[in-house]
């Protein structure tokens, strides 16, 4: 089983959840389902994600994701692709 963490860094807290919900059905057409969403400052957020189709992650995570990451205001994404051991 593949699964997602993703740390974003950003400047606006509301900023970047406004858009994080609004992309939602994006990140799932491209194979990304949300497990859990942390908080971790006004500045900081973590997700793990259920991949269901790496190919699609990884193309969108390479592309339309960068058009989320401009309207979210995120400075900075760090993305780790992890299986069950």
């Amino acid at each position: 089983m593949t699964q997602m963490i993703s740390h974003y860094s950003f400047a606006d807290y509301a900023k970047f959840k406004a858009a994080y919900d609004d992309h939602a059905e994006d990140r799932g057409n491209n194979g990304l389902s949300l497990l859990q969403l942390w908080r971790e400052s006004g500045t900081s957020a973590w997700a793990l994600y259920q991949v269901n189709d790496a190919k699609a992650a990884k193309d969108y995570l390479s592309g339309a994701a960068g058009v989320f990451n401009s309207l979210a205001g995120v400075s900075a994404v760090e993305i780790h692709l992890v299986e069950t051991a």
